[in-house]
């Protein structure tokens, strides 16, 4: 197995077997809330007049999303994980769009399978990987996306899924949920001039949940969708 690790929402990775796209704080950690809470499916929006174009011909969709970190008018949900708990989200399609993961994501289709993750799923996903490629018995190229450009968080969740993958053991989740609470972007989440971001929202984006699914990108509609594939 051969894994990459690529840094930036804007990238285009070379093809591939897997693509794995990580946004910890918080597109992919949303994302994963929302399954557990029984959404049916998220797809994936490039803009949010693409997002609010597909409202207005579904009007059950719920978008999800942010610019800049905030909410944005019109939608339902913000990109918070710690907001979403308590909704009714049961056969729900959410329709989200993010500045660094929606985006990267958008751009790492070319792959036989892509998976988003945040830190919550990381080991579930690096487990699935592992096994997909060796039941494949093939020397697979995985591509790790760490789509914040500069933050700490994605790229220390990356390593974490590479060492899994590779078979180390020793990877350190602790120490990878420390690198998250204090890379650049978590920062403004304990500030207290900055009441719009939440200390909680840090405390679910660093909690592995173990619940069996990993995050799989269909590419087979008009616009890419994440669904839950039971692992």
């Amino acid at each position: 197995m051969n894994v990459s690790i690529i840094q930036g929402n804007s990238v285009t990775p070379r093809t591939a077997e897997v693509n794995v796209v990580i946004d910890v704080i918080r597109a992919f950690t949303v994302a994963h809330h929302a399954f557990l809470l029984g959404a049916k499916e998220i797809i994936l929006s490039p803009t949010v007049e693409a997002s609010l174009e597909l409202k207005q011909k579904n009007r059950d969709f719920l978008l999800a999303g942010e610019v800049e970190g905030l909410p944005i008018a019109g939608f339902d949900l913000d990109n918070s994980p710690w907001n979403l708990q308590g909704k009714m989200l049961d056969g729900k399609t959410i329709v989200q769009k993010t500045t660094n993961g929606v985006k990267a994501a958008l751009n790492a289709l070319d792959a036989e399978i892509v998976l988003v993750t945040g830190f919550s799923n990381a080991k579930v996903t690096a487990d699935y990987i592992r096994s997909y490629c060796i039941a494949r018995n093939t020397d697979c190229q995985i591509n790790l996306v760490a789509s914040h450009p500069t933050g700490d968080e994605d790229l220390a969740c990356a390593e974490y899924i590479a060492g899994l993958i590779l078979g180390d053991r020793g990877a350190d989740a602790c120490s990878v949920s420390k690198r998250i609470k204090n890379s650049v972007p978590a920062q403004k989440f304990f500030d207290p001039k900055k009441p719009e971001f939440q200390q909680e929202d840090i405390c679910l984006c660093t909690e592995e949940i173990n619940k069996g699914f990993v995050m799989k990108v269909n590419t087979g509609g008009v616009l890419p969708r994440i669904e839950r594939v039971e692992v």
